[in-house]
């Protein structure tokens, strides 16, 4: 049960951002902008970014959802379970599996990410805008697994809502669609 009252009954990121939209807003435009817009990373590099993150900080909802997201991009769920407890494996690029240790670094704290770990990222051949989205993307969804953890939100009462939400993210991004319209 949630710690407040939202206003919103849906689940997780997706009824906080919904209750609350104005603070909603320019969180969903930063999140559309370094997670779908024009990037060397892509679409599913970054969302298995989020994806080690959220699995790290053992946030149901939103690993539920990246994961699935990811999936969608990488071929499977079990795919991308296989990246995340084994980055080094050969599924991804040496580039990528060094950016998602530096994700999983950041999750718990900024200051864990190693001149090490830059420095072998860039040997690798990520570019600093790599290494500097990587580390926005990661910050950014510690901030929504401690959003969503510490508000207590609900869980979807159906696993079908996070491939409902899969599909959106694929398709429309992360930007509010009109309410009208029934999806968020």
């Amino acid at each position: 049960m949630p710690h407040v009252d939202i206003p919103s009954k849906l689940p997780g990121i997706t009824g906080l951002l919904d209750a609350w939209p104005e603070p909603g807003k320019p969180v969903r435009d930063v999140t559309q902008f370094i997670l779908r817009g024009p990037n060397t990373l892509t679409e599913g590099e970054r969302e298995l970014i989020a994806s080690v993150v959220c699995t790290g900080n053992e946030c149901q909802f939103c690993s539920n959802a990246h994961v699935i997201t990811a999936a969608r991009y990488v071929g499977s769920v079990d795919a991308v379970r296989s990246i995340l407890s084994n980055p080094f494996g050969g599924q991804v690029s040496e580039r990528v599996a060094h950016l998602l240790t530096i994700a999983g670094a950041i999750r718990t704290s900024g200051a864990n990410v190693t001149d090490e770990m830059v420095a072998a990222a860039r040997a690798a051949g990520a570019t600093d805008v790599e290494i500097h989205d990587t580390v926005l993307i990661a910050a950014l969804f510690s901030y929504y697994n401690r959003y969503v953890d510490g508000m207590a939100t609900d869980l979807p009462s159906d696993d079908m809502y996070y491939e409902v939400l899969a599909d959106r993210l694929t398709t429309d991004g992360y930007i509010r669609k009109e309410a009208a319209s029934g999806t968020h």
